[in-house]
Order: C-alpha cells, then structure tokens, then sequence
C-alpha cells in the first residue's frame, strides 16, 4: 500500500475492508493470533490494517466530517436492513451491516430519532443461532457479543470501557465444577475479547 505524506489522504475511497481492518486493529491488543488468522483470511498486512485504521481516525477527528451515521454510509454503502428497535420510550432506527469476516454478525449503528448516533457495534445477525453460554469455559474470544452475555449471565453490571470502542461487564459465571465466579469480561466493537476472574 502506497504511503502518504502525514496529513494527506490516500486518493483510494475507504471500503468496507478497510472498515474490517479498522475493527480488527482494535481487537489486535488483546487477541493477536486471532486478528493475525484474519489478516491471512483477508489477504492483507499488519502494515494495510495499521494505514487503514490511520485513515479512519483522520476520518473521524477531521474539523470537515460528515456525521457518523453519514460516514458509516459512505463507507460501507447502504444498509443491508433497517429495523426499529425500542430504547425507553423512543424507537430508534438500527442500521444492520454484514462483516464478511464474521458471518453470523452485523455491524449495528443505532441512531436516535434525531438522527444522532447513539451506540456502533457488533450483534447477532438477525436469524442465527446465539452461542450456548453456560459456564466461563464457553467465553472465549470472538465467542460472543455483549448483549449475549450480558443475558446469559444476567444480572451483569455494565463498566467503562478503556476506549470509546471498548465495553466491560462484571457478572457471576459458574466455572467447570460449578462455583460461581466473579468476572470481568472486555469487548471490543461489542464482540468478547477476554475474561478476567476476580474471585
């Protein structure tokens, strides 16, 4: 991939695989070997997922931008579905689309009914199957997203993410001889990184 002069845009549009990359360099800090596997799947370097997620950030922090809602648009075209989803009293538009690397996800934006983007992450396509979610020995990474498991091990406590894409939740999980543990589970873009036993 050609490099640009720092403050420069590469002529090339932003694609749906440059967001892939973008999604993958944010999860590379915790599950390098997975991202790496991805990578090959994709065909691309450490090198084209760094300049991609580059691109992104100028993208997002430049004075010119579009809103969010716009750019997610421009980059990754027209949603492949539209579905109301209730938030309170509001109903919300969630614009769903597929992520080729993950096919039994979307990538959901949820906007407000003023059109302002409230959340951006990644859920269970609508129609597939959700992970069996029993015991810790069934979170592993990649394996699930919040909402998941959030209902499986409910009542789980949402906690500050450690970056605007990342979300934590703390909530008991029975391990392999069923005493419950006290757990701390990350996310990245809403999919399940780690799991970190606190007792």
């Amino acid at each position: 991939m050609d490099r640009m002069p720092s403050g420069k845009h590469p002529a090339s549009p932003f694609t749906p695989l440059d967001f892939q990359l973008v999604l993958l360099r944010r999860m590379a800090d915790h599950n390098p070997d997975l991202v790496d596997s991805a990578r090959l799947e994709l065909s691309v370097s450490i090198a084209d997922m760094r300049e991609a997620n580059k691109r992104w950030q100028a993208m997002v922090r430049s004075p010119r931008t579009r809103g969010a809602a716009s750019r997610y648009r421009s980059v990754l075209g027209a949603p492949e579905s539209v579905i109301t989803r209730k938030v309170g009293d509001l109903d919300c538009e969630a614009w769903l689309w597929p992520v080729p690397l993950w096919p039994d996800l979307r990538f959901e934006v949820l906007l407000a009914p003023n059109g302002a983007v409230w959340n951006e992450w990644l859920v269970r396509a609508p129609g597939s199957e959700a992970p069996a979610l029993h015991t810790l020995a069934d979170l592993t990474p990649w394996s699930c997203t919040v909402d998941e498991a959030a209902r499986a091990f409910a009542p789980a406590r949402p906690l500050e993410g450690t970056a605007p894409t990342r979300w934590g939740l703390a909530f008991a999980a029975p391990d392999g001889e069923g005493v419950r543990r006290e757990v701390v589970a990350e996310f990245s873009w809403g999919l399940l990184q780690r799991v970190a036993v606190r007792g």
